[in-house]
């Protein structure tokens, strides 16, 4: 098989979709044919294109990912995405790469597939791949549309109840997501999670104290979980 393969997602969950799509158009080597919201969708692109690699969630309406997994061509493999514990025996008795479970962390990602292309023998390893192209943005949806960011003008994150508020230089993007899952597609030489709720640019703190800091005269708070962390890191710049 050549260094590019080629992909589906398919899951009836949106806000599952456009992680597993940002986290695919990180790599190089990984070419997205089609995100799907269920089997039939699927049915469609199995018959009409060659795909390498199913990223399917397991607990879907009418035909499970599990089902689907029965069926698609043997040359292919599987990575299975869930909620759900229970199903990661039988995800494996159907000789799946690896099962993930959700929420879905970039790095949990890319150690799956780095699996599959060892699997398949590729010449590089996706995360060789990653830090000799890594990309500076990533997508979310906000107001019924993907919108890109780019890190370096992220100034801070915020978590407020579902949604989570990313402070731009120029403007608030808006986006129903866990701050887990947004810390997950950061650059952590860029970032640091300075409370549950907060993660911190580190190239736009203009002062900081054992207690927060200081970002637009905005006080971000350093809780005691990641105190130490944060003054380790912000000490040896």
């Amino acid at each position: 098989m050549s260094n590019t393969a080629t992909c589906i997602i398919v899951d009836d969950e949106p806000i599952a979709r456009d992680i597993l799509i940002s986290f695919i158009e990180k790599i190089p080597s990984l070419q997205l044919v089609k995100s799907c919201k269920n089997a039939m969708e699927a049915f469609e692109v199995i018959n009409t294109e060659k795909v390498d690699l199913f990223f399917l969630d397991i607990h879907m309406p009418e035909i499970s990912g599990l089902s689907l997994a029965k069926i698609v061509p043997k040359s292919a493999k599987v990575i299975f995405t869930t909620a759900y514990r229970g199903y990661a025996v039988e995800g494996f008795n159907l000789k799946a790469v690896d099962y993930l479970l959700k929420p879905i962390a970039f790095e949990r990602f890319l150690e799956a597939v780095n699996k599959f292309f060892e699997t398949n023998k590729s010449n590089t390893p996706v995360l060789e791949q990653i830090k000799n192209e890594q990309t500076n943005f990533f997508f979310v949806r906000s107001d019924r549309k993907m919108v890109r960011v780019n890190f370096a003008e992220i100034l801070f994150i915020e978590s407020v109840g579902d949604y989570i508020k990313i402070y731009l230089k120029e403007k608030i993007i808006v986006t129903r997501e866990t701050i887990t899952n947004i810390e997950a597609k950061l650059s952590h030489i860029d970032f640091i999670r300075t409370h549950r709720s907060f993660i911190a640019g580190l190239r736009f703190i203009e002062s900081y104290t054992n207690e927060f800091v200081e970002i637009n005269k905005k006080a971000i708070p350093i809780s005691r979980k990641y105190k130490d962390a944060v003054l380790n890191k912000l000490n040896n710049l």
